[in-house]
């Protein structure tokens, strides 16, 4: 193996990613492919050990994989504003915002059913009846 090189083995315990997610993240662009060996194994670097660890950090954070594909052109551009990365974070920021505002509805929604449960029989159960299509609502 080449002098401070990991195997695919190895990057994948280093970062806590499946070995079939970093071949796919390579076939995606995401990850630049490694060297090989004389044997043919891939033999990756200290860098790809480091552009790893930002897309499990940005995939942690909920970055949909062309925002992660996105910041990193961006985090290879040193000397630019950082306006364009601000601008992903703050659209990303807003998508988990309208989900939660989905989410507490979802949960008000399920929670006043389960208020609602007798504990009765089943053809009494107001979540069942809820979740019924209309048609077998209306019998």
């Amino acid at each position: 193996m080449l002098f401070g090189s990991l195997s695919i083995g190895k990057l994948a315990a280093a970062t806590g990613t499946k070995v079939e997610t970093i071949r796919y993240y390579e076939s995606a662009g995401l990850l630049s492919a490694p060297e090989r060996t004389k044997n043919n194994y891939r033999a990756y670097s200290s860098q790809h050990l480091a552009r790893l660890s930002f897309i499990r950090r940005a995939r942690a954070l909920g970055f949909s994989l062309d925002q992660v594909q996105a910041l990193l052109g961006l985090s290879d551009q040193k000397d630019i504003s950082c306006s364009a990365v601000d601008l992903i974070a703050r659209e990303h920021l807003a998508e988990i915002d309208r989900k939660l505002k989905d989410l507490t509805t979802l949960r008000s929604e399920l929670s006043s059913l389960i208020v609602q449960c007798g504990h009765g029989k089943i053809s009494e159960c107001r979540i069942i009846e809820t979740l019924a299509p209309e048609a077998e609502r209306q019998k």
